[in-house]
């Protein structure tokens, strides 16, 4: 029976990453004004939880406001947050958001001090049912990262691993700026 009800589980998880995947990009409303200090307080509620189970920390620079659809901002953040608390090694998990300002857009990076990634691996990752351990290891649904590179192209931008970054995983993304941000 636990062996049923844990597939049924997985299946319903596996099921809904795929309808959250299949929504970005469906609904083509206009961008607006987005404050990212907002989008990463609900994150922050969101995962509270596993902030505390873990001990982890959030820190970040000065967010910016920028343009696009905040439901998929709060997603974004919240699966590259929640990977950051979910690939941990023996430390608590330290999540820094930082921020540059470019042409018109915005760089974000998102860095751990966690497992890391390899960098023989860095595209994988964005593809979707690519995992890089077993379920047994770390739960998931091998999705998570394909909807993060979806959204961010969604709003105009890209998203990839730093292979620069040694501390743990850092990815970096880029978004376009709100008219109130220039």
């Amino acid at each position: 029976i636990e062996f049923a009800v844990d597939g049924a589980r997985r299946m319903q998880d596996l099921i809904n990453a795929l309808l959250a995947l299949s929504r970005v990009g469906r609904v083509s409303t206009p961008g607006e004004p987005v404050a990212l200090e907002a989008v990463v307080a609900t994150v922050g509620r969101s995962l509270a939880e596993r902030f505390e189970q873990t001990g982890a920390t959030l820190t970040h620079d000065p967010l910016p406001v920028v343009r696009g659809q905040r439901s998929l901002l709060v997603s974004l953040l919240e699966n590259l947050i929640g990977n950051a608390l979910k690939f941990h090694g023996e430390a608590p998990p330290v999540v820094h958001i930082g921020v540059e300002r470019r042409d018109g857009e915005i760089e974000l990076s998102v860095a751990d001090n966690g497992i890391g990634i390899e960098a023989d691996y860095a595209e994988r990752v964005f593809q979707i049912f690519q995992r890089l351990h077993t379920r047994d290891a770390y739960e998931g649904t091998g999705i998570g990262l394909a909807l993060c590179r979806k959204i961010v192209e969604q709003h105009g931008g890209r998203i990839w691993l730093d292979l620069a970054y040694s501390g743990g995983a850092c990815f970096r993304l880029t978004l376009p700026t709100s008219n109130e941000e220039e």
